[in-house]
C-alpha cells in the first residue's frame, strides 16, 4: 500500500493500538487477540480525532507495512540487535554509548515482537539521527519477518544459546533463525558487528562484512553484575568506536548505566545482598549466571519453553548447584520436581512467599534467577 498521504511532510507519527491514547491526528490501530478486540472501538476512536485508522483482519501486516514506509521515509542507519542473551542489555549499553553523539532512538523495554518492532519504527521522528531495534524469536522465521520490516543497515548477534527450544526445535534451529539477521544484511550490503571468539558467529556469518570485537573483561567501576556481562560491555564500546566514539567515553557512559527491569542489578536490602536477574532464564543464561555468582544462596526459578529438552537442562542445573555444595537453594517450579534436586521445590512464587514469611533470610548474598512467567520479583520485599 502506498502510505505516502499519511506519512509526507510529517515530522513524526502517533500511532497507537490503545483506544484511550487517540488523540486528534493519531493512527489508531484496532488489532484482535484473544482477550480483546480492537475493532470494537473503531467509532468511538473516529470521534475522538483519529486522522486515519487500520482495522479488519490484516490490521497487524498493515500495521507493519506501515512501519516499513515509514523506516523508508526517515532513511536514517538502523543497528538491528538479537541474541539468545544479553540482547536488551546489550542494547541499552549500545544506547547509553550512541546517546553521547546522536540523537537516538531505540526499543524501549522489550518491545522486540512482531507487533514491537513496527511500534519501535513508527516512534521514530524525523528528528533522530540513528536507531537501534532490538528483534526476539521464539520460532523458525521470526527474524526473517522482523528484519524485512525494519531493514537494519548494520547488526549484532550477542550470542546464539539453548532458548525457546520447543519452538526452535534444537540448538541448530536457534542458530538458523538467528543467522537471519545475518543473511539479510549480506543480501542488501549491510554489515555487522562480530564477537571474534564466538565459534558460533563465524559460521553464521560466512562472508559477511564483519566489524570485529572481543570478548574482554569487565571493566571496573559499572553498575552491572556478573562477568557474563564482558562481551555486552566489549560490543558497545565496538559499536561506538564505528560510529565516531572514543573508547574513553564509551566507558564513561557504560559506567554511569544503571540496569533496570530486574536485569543484572545489584541490590542491598536491610537484610541481604541480592542478584536480581529475574526477567529471564534459559539452560545458557542459567549456566553463566550461576558461574558467575560469588554468594551463598540461590532461588532459582524453571525454565520454560524447552519442551523435551526440559526434564535434561533442569538436571544440569541441580547438578550445577550440588557440585558448587551450595549453602542455601530455593528452587520454584514443577520442574525442578522431576529432578533429584535434595532442596526445597515450591510450585509457585506464592508457595514461596509464604515460606519466606515463615523463614525470613538474612545474612545472605542471593542470587534471584528465573524466566519472566515465575515473577520471582514478587519476593524481592521479603529479602
Amino acid at each position: 500500500m502506498d502510505w505516502s498521504f499519511l506519512i509526507r511532510n510529517k515530522q513524526s507519527l502517533n500511532v497507537t493500538t490503545d483506544s484511550r491514547k487517540v488523540t486528534p491526528g493519531s493512527v489508531f490501530v484496532a488489532l484482535k487477540g484473544e482477550h480483546f478486540d480492537g475493532n470494537a472501538f473503531v467509532d468511538q476512536a473516529r470521534k475522538d480525532g483519529a486522522e486515519y485508522i487500520i482495522s479488519g483482519e490484516n490490521a497487524l501486516a498493515e500495521l507493519q507495512d506501515l512501519a516499513r514506509a515509514w523506516r523508508r521515509e526517515l532513511g536514517l542507519p538502523i543497528l538491528g540487535i538479537t541474541g539468545t542473551n544479553g540482547k536488551t542489555t546489550t542494547k541499552e549499553l549500545c544506547a547509553a554509548v550512541l546517546k553521547t553523539k546522536y540523537n537516538l532512538y531505540y526499543t524501549q523495554g522489550n518491545l522486540n515482537n512482531q507487533l514491537g518492532v513496527p511500534l519501535t519504527l513508527l516512534s521514530i521522528t524525523r528528528a533522530h539521527e540513528m536507531a537501534i531495534v532490538e528483534m526476539g524469536a521464539s520460532h523458525p522465521g521470526d527474524i526473517k519477518e522482523l528484519v524485512e520490516i525494519a531493514e537494519p543497515n548494520c547488526g549484532l548477534i550477542t550470542n546464539v544459546g539453548k532458548a525457546h527450544l520447543q519452538g526452535f526445535g534444537s540448538f541448530e534451529g536457534v542458530q538458523r533463525t538467528k543467522a537471519e539477521l545475518y543473511d539479510y544484511l549480506r543480501a542488501h550490503g549491510g554489515y555487522c558487528f562480530r564477537n571474534m571468539d564466538n565459534p558460533y558467529l563465524a559460521k553464521m556469518a560466512g562472508d559477511l562484512k564483519t566489524v570485529p570485537y572481543m570478548t574482554g573483561t569487565m571493566p571496573e567501576g559499572t553498575h552491572l553484575v556478573g562477568g557474563y556481562n564482558a562481551e555486552n560491555v566489549s560490543a558497545a564500546i565496538c559499536v561506538g568506536k564505528h560510529f565516531g566514539i572514543s573508547e574513553e567515553a564509551a566507558l564513561e557512559a557504560i559506567r554511569a548505566y544503571v540496569p533496570s527491569n530486574n536485569r543484572s542489578q545489584l541490590m542491598q536490602t536491610e537484610h541481604n545482598t541480592v542478584v536480581v536477574d529475574a526477567y529471564n532464564a534459559n539452560p545458557t543464561s542459567m549456566t553463566a549466571a550461576i558461574n558467575a555468582f560469588k554468594g551463598n544462596c540461590y532461588i532459582l526459578g524453571a525454565m520454560r519453553e524447552l519442551g523435551e529438552y526440559s526434564h535434561l537442562e533442569h538436571q544440569n542445573i541441580v547438578n550445577m548447584l550440588l557440585e558448587r555444595k551450595a549453602e542455601k537453594v530455593l528452587l520454584v517450579g514443577e520442574e525442578y520436581k522431576e529432578t533429584t534436586a535434595p532442596y526445597p521445590v515450591f510450585d509457585n512464587v506464592e508457595a514461596l512467599f509464604v515460606a519466606l514469611q515463615q523463614s525470613p533470610l538474612s545474612g545472605y548474598t542471593i542470587l534471584l534467577k528465573g524466566s519472566r512467567s515465575n515473577q520471582l520479583e514478587k519476593v524481592i520485599p521479603l529479602l
